[in-house]
């Protein structure tokens, strides 16, 4: 597969020949992303959001996202990334004294390709990342800045999220788990959103689930799994990374161990 990423500190260009299925990733910064060319389908456990050509959208920093990245027809699957880095943030804060005000935020993300502004401003970038000036870090930093002015313009509000410094806060763990399960992340990540030091996770989670982490996870997703099966009729090889295995072989090793009989035995 052909492939090709540029990565300018801050700012980040990707390039896909071929379809990229499935993948997940925590997402630790603000990101103002630019869909160029191709289709992104991202899912946060509940929903499904899609981007086209020409979409802009600004995801919020601290949650976990599946994402299925989809070139066009004979092309290549293109974007554009800005990571809005929390430091960036505090410097900027400070220099146009700016303050969020303490606000719930369950929003995963925002799409904003309707601005004519952050459109030129994303064409603006292309042309310098084509040309190699993107190379040049002052004009990286002038960029990013242009990039939150413009960001505040369309949406005053988002200033509530972008200096919002705070860690997440301790969150109900059973409500979070059972939204979050098939995510293949380390438990530590899992502690860190939900407001806990990894053993204080541990601790909390067995009060509540009454087992450790890691066998409650399996559980979940072989039951996850066997519905699926069963009642959807979906096939082991579509459904074993949507739920959080690495690979087929050991879900379908996992699947037999538990129920008895290999995922293909009980449709």
């Amino acid at each position: 597969m052909k492939s090709k990423r540029e990565d300018f500190g801050n700012i980040v260009y990707s390039c896909y020949t071929q379809l990229s299925r499935q993948g997940e990733h925590f997402v630790s910064d603000h990101v103002l992303s630019y869909q160029i060319a191709g289709d992104l389908i991202l899912n946060d456990g509940f929903h499904d959001y899609s981007a086209k050509d020409g979409s802009i959208r600004f995801l919020r920093r601290n949650q976990l996202l599946k994402f299925i990245k989809q070139p066009p027809s004979n092309g290549e699957f293109q974007s554009l990334s800005i990571y809005l880095h929390q430091q960036t943030l505090k410097d900027f804060s400070v220099e146009y004294n700016l303050i969020s005000e303490k606000k719930e935020h369950h929003k995963p993300l925002w799409l904003l390709h309707e601005s004519s502004e952050l459109q030129n401003y994303m064409h603006s970038l292309l042309i310098y990342q084509n040309s190699g000036k993107l190379s040049d870090p002052r004009l990286v930093d002038l960029k990013i800045k242009e990039a939150l002015i413009l960001l505040l313009q369309e949406d005053p509000d988002l200033k509530n999220i972008l200096f919002d410094f705070n860690e997440p806060g301790k969150i109900d763990i059973e409500a979070f788990m059972n939204k979050n399960f098939h995510f293949n992340v380390n438990l530590d990540r899992f502690a860190y959103l939900t407001g806990r030091s990894l053993a204080t996770f541990k601790r909390d989670f067995e009060k509540i689930f009454g087992s450790t982490p890691g066998k409650w996870l399996l559980r979940k997703r072989l039951q996850e799994a066997h519905y699926l099966i069963l009642e959807k009729g979906k096939m082991a090889s579509d459904i074993y990374l949507d739920l959080g295995f690495e690979d087929l072989s050991h879900f379908s090793f996992a699947f037999k161990k538990h129920f008895g009989a290999s995922p293909s035995k009980i449709i």
